[in-house]
Protein backbone atom coordinates (compact mmCIF):
# COMPACT_ATOMS: atom_id res chain seq x y z
CA UNK A 1 0.00 0.00 0.00
CA UNK A 2 1.31 3.40 -0.75
CA UNK A 3 2.22 5.54 2.14
CA UNK A 4 -0.62 8.43 3.46
CA UNK A 5 1.19 10.29 6.56
CA UNK A 6 -2.14 11.83 7.25
CA UNK A 7 -4.73 9.34 6.12
CA UNK A 8 -5.91 7.00 9.17
CA UNK A 9 -7.52 4.14 9.07
CA UNK A 10 -9.33 3.05 12.50
CA UNK A 11 -12.28 0.50 12.64
CA UNK A 12 -13.08 2.52 16.21
CA UNK A 13 -13.64 5.66 14.25
CA UNK A 14 -16.00 6.40 11.39
CA UNK A 15 -16.44 2.49 10.95
CA UNK A 16 -13.42 2.30 9.65
CA UNK A 17 -13.99 4.51 7.13
CA UNK A 18 -10.38 6.97 6.13
CA UNK A 19 -10.17 9.76 7.89
CA UNK A 20 -7.80 12.70 7.70
CA UNK A 21 -5.22 12.13 10.66
CA UNK A 22 -7.75 10.58 13.00
CA UNK A 23 -10.54 12.98 13.01
CA UNK A 24 -13.80 12.42 11.93
CA UNK A 25 -13.72 13.71 8.81
CA UNK A 26 -13.45 11.12 6.15
CA UNK A 27 -11.47 11.12 2.57
CA UNK A 28 -14.82 10.70 0.91
CA UNK A 29 -16.38 13.93 3.03
CA UNK A 30 -13.49 15.94 1.58
CA UNK A 31 -13.81 14.60 -1.97
CA UNK A 32 -17.65 14.92 -2.24
CA UNK A 33 -17.52 18.79 -0.78
CA UNK A 34 -14.83 19.59 -3.81
CA UNK A 35 -17.04 17.52 -6.43
CA UNK A 36 -19.50 19.50 -5.15
CA UNK A 37 -17.87 23.02 -6.10
CA UNK A 38 -16.73 24.19 -2.51
CA UNK A 39 -13.27 25.17 -2.55
CA UNK A 40 -10.44 24.30 -0.04
CA UNK A 41 -10.61 27.98 1.72
CA UNK A 42 -14.55 27.15 2.25
CA UNK A 43 -13.72 23.81 3.43
CA UNK A 44 -10.82 24.54 5.46
CA UNK A 45 -12.98 27.31 7.10
CA UNK A 46 -15.84 24.52 7.78
CA UNK A 47 -12.99 22.60 9.25
CA UNK A 48 -10.74 24.61 10.89
CA UNK A 49 -8.30 22.06 12.41
CA UNK A 50 -7.67 20.74 8.88
CA UNK A 51 -4.52 21.79 6.89
CA UNK A 52 -4.15 22.61 2.98
CA UNK A 53 -1.83 19.15 2.87
CA UNK A 54 -5.17 17.44 4.34
CA UNK A 55 -6.84 18.15 1.54
CA UNK A 56 -4.54 17.36 -1.03
CA UNK A 57 -3.57 14.03 0.84
CA UNK A 58 -7.56 12.64 0.85
CA UNK A 59 -7.78 14.05 -3.09
CA UNK A 60 -4.30 11.46 -3.69
CA UNK A 61 -6.06 8.26 -1.57
CA UNK A 62 -8.79 8.66 -3.23
CA UNK A 63 -7.52 8.89 -6.67
CA UNK A 64 -4.68 5.49 -5.63
CA UNK A 65 -7.73 3.53 -4.21
CA UNK A 66 -10.28 4.46 -7.56
CA UNK A 67 -6.55 3.23 -9.58
CA UNK A 68 -6.80 0.19 -7.35
CA UNK A 69 -9.55 -1.52 -7.71
CA UNK A 70 -11.14 -4.03 -10.46
CA UNK A 71 -14.11 -3.25 -11.62
CA UNK A 72 -16.05 -5.22 -14.16
CA UNK A 73 -17.82 -2.98 -17.16
CA UNK A 74 -20.66 -4.68 -19.09
CA UNK A 75 -20.04 -5.06 -22.72
CA UNK A 76 -21.11 -2.51 -25.06
CA UNK A 77 -23.84 -4.21 -27.49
Amino acid sequence: MKRFERITLDPKVMGGKPCIRGTRVTVGNIVSLLAAGHSEAEILKAYPYLEKEDIREALAYAAWRAEEMDVELEEAS
